[in-house]
């Protein structure tokens, strides 16, 4: 089932730039769904998806470049309202015949802009000065005909233009980002006054379009989810379960990369608040055998989700059966993929393949089962929402993100019993003290990693010791696609720290990762 949501969506033209989907984002922020599209989509492609506007993002090139992106004119011609934001409005200058000048200033940063029209549809109620987050070395001198300049600043003598009759829009800053005063309000100006768009694309629309599109696809057919507890399996388990009801069996695989006490949390408080029928499948052995000798990550990722593939299908075989008492075979697969995981994993061109996950790359070409990813289009947080309307347990809804692949991917060297005993307990004690500090809402994730590979001098009591290090990753996102890593407290990290040396005999160091994404991802491997 490649088709995720029916709702006409706002595109965001990708030109590059490292806030295409911070914009897409924002726009869902104004209860209006969006998607991002690279910036060689055509024109008639584009246009085929009947979008309800269009925005063209920021990017890192000069209009005047050889290889600069260029805009299809075509595209501003289309009817569809469009609005561009920095790169984006310049590209639409050059394209309507306007004037874009290396003027000799660059503005970069917190930048005073003055509104010359409060009554526009962009800056429709807002205050005559205000400060906007620039990054451009080119500006825009000369507006295209028709359009009505209605911002400026000291080095752009053009920093906004309107059009109300063909709604075509743009500003020479990023309204995306929180810098930007002003910048949520006239995005969303642009949305409801320009394009004439009704903010009502809620968690509840989404699950009742996407129970229809489940009932549609399956039909009697039977189906089963890869369930690990983690938020987006268990949303996706629910929100199938609503659509399809006792057709859908779930599936547990205990793989023996889980974190402390997890296998147990799925069972009670999953089950008991949904009533789904589960099936649980202990192949710790069959995973670490499969594992045993590998220390690349990408290698470990491909293992882990292929075994997961041949669990499922032969849970199927052996738990599920062929079919029901009606004849009704097992055809579906569900997957708790989320957008982010689609772009981060190559999805689509111009979408650069960071990593694999094993709910999206490294599937078997002979999958036996035809995937359901009832949530590729949301970000998490878009999740978490989805499963309160869906009354998934707040347990589960707001646990910290958890990887498919599991404490695999936080060994930094070959995964073995030994090894993720020893990760296991340091990430519970890790848990415990955030928890006890009140820090669960404050950190999106805290990934806890061992350097199995590494060893390195201590001394505990009187003796000299060769133990492993652990790395402390606490990071705060709202969907993924960005983190910050987090400012614990340093007596919360000297507790946790003092701790894990204490009751972990293998481990001596406790070091704590400060690198933001980009440039690092939020896992190690």
């Amino acid at each position: 089932m490649t088709e995720t949501l029916k709702t006409a969506p706002v595109l965001v033209v990708d030109y590059g730039a490292q806030y295409a989907q911070l914009i897409a984002r924002r726009v869902r922020e104004a209860n209006i769904y969006s998607e991002v599209v690279p910036y060689e989509t055509p024109v008639a492609e584009m246009l085929a998806r009947k979008p309800a506007a269009i925005i063209l993002s920021g990017g890192p090139s000069s209009v005047y470049a050889e290889d600069a992106p260029e805009l299809d004119p075509a595209l501003l011609e289309a009817g569809v309202p469009v609005f561009g934001m920095c790169y984006g409005f310049q590209s639409m200058v050059r394209a309507l015949g306007g004037t874009v000048e290396r003027t000799g200033l660059r503005e970069y940063g917190s930048t005073q802009a003055r509104i010359a029209d409060r009554e526009s549809t962009l800056f429709n109620g807002q205050p005559e000065a205000q400060s906007v987050w620039m990054s451009h070395g080119d500006s825009v001198s000369e507006a295209p005909a028709g359009m009505r300049v209605t911002a400026t600043t000291s080095g752009a003598p053009v920093a906004a233009f309107e059009d109300d009759e063909r709604r075509l829009y743009g500003v020479q800053w990023h309204p995306e980002v929180m810098h930007s005063t002003f910048g949520q309000p006239v995005l969303e100006n642009f949305l409801r006054r320009g394009a004439g768009l009704t903010p009502d694309w809620t968690p509840d629309n989404v699950i009742d379009e996407q129970v229809a599109l489940i009932r549609e696809t399956v039909g009697e057919d039977r189906v089963l989810c890869a369930l690990s507890g983690g938020v987006d399996s268990s949303v996706a388990a629910a929100l199938v379960q609503r659509a399809v009801g006792e057709q859908l069996t779930c599936v547990f695989v205990d793989h023996g990369l889980l974190r402390e006490g997890e296998a147990e949390q799925v069972q009670r408080e999953f089950v008991a608040a949904t009533g789904v029928n589960l099936v649980v499948v202990d192949a710790q052995d069959r995973f670490l055998g499969e594992l045993a000798g590998v220390t690349d990550p990408e290698q470990k990722r491909k293992i882990i989700g292929r075994e997961f593939i041949r669990v499922f299908e032969q849970a199927a075989r052996d738990v599920v059966g062929d079919g029901d008492d009606r004849g009704h075979p097992v055809k579906w697969l569900v997957q708790g993929t989320l957008y982010p995981d689609v772009v981060e994993s190559g999805g689509g061109s111009g979408a650069a393949n960071i990593k694999s996950h094993h709910n999206v790359g490294g599937l078997p070409e002979d999958l036996q089962f035809k995937l359901i990813e009832p949530l590729r289009a949301l970000f998490k947080d878009e999740v978490r929402q989805v499963g309160r309307e869906l009354g998934v347990p707040d347990a589960i809804v707001d646990r910290q993100p958890f990887p498919g692949p599991g404490l695999g991917i936080r060994i930094i060297g070959e995964v073995t019993e030994d090894n993720l005993a020893i990760l296991r307990r340091a990430d519970a004690i890790a848990r415990e003290e955030l928890t006890a500090a009140g820090l669960d809402k404050d950190i999106w994730q805290c990934p806890v990693v061992l350097l199995a590979d590494v060893r390195s001098v201590g001394v505990q009591g009187d003796g000299r010791t060769y133990g492993h290090p652990v790395v402390l990753r606490p990071v705060s996102s709202e969907d993924a696609m960005t983190a910050d890593w987090t400012r614990v407290p340093y007596d919360v990290l000297s507790r946790i720290s003092t701790r894990i040396t204490n009751e972990v005999e293998e481990v001596n160091r406790v070091t704590l990762d400060v690198t933001s994404k980009p440039p690092g991802t939020i896992e190690w491997e």
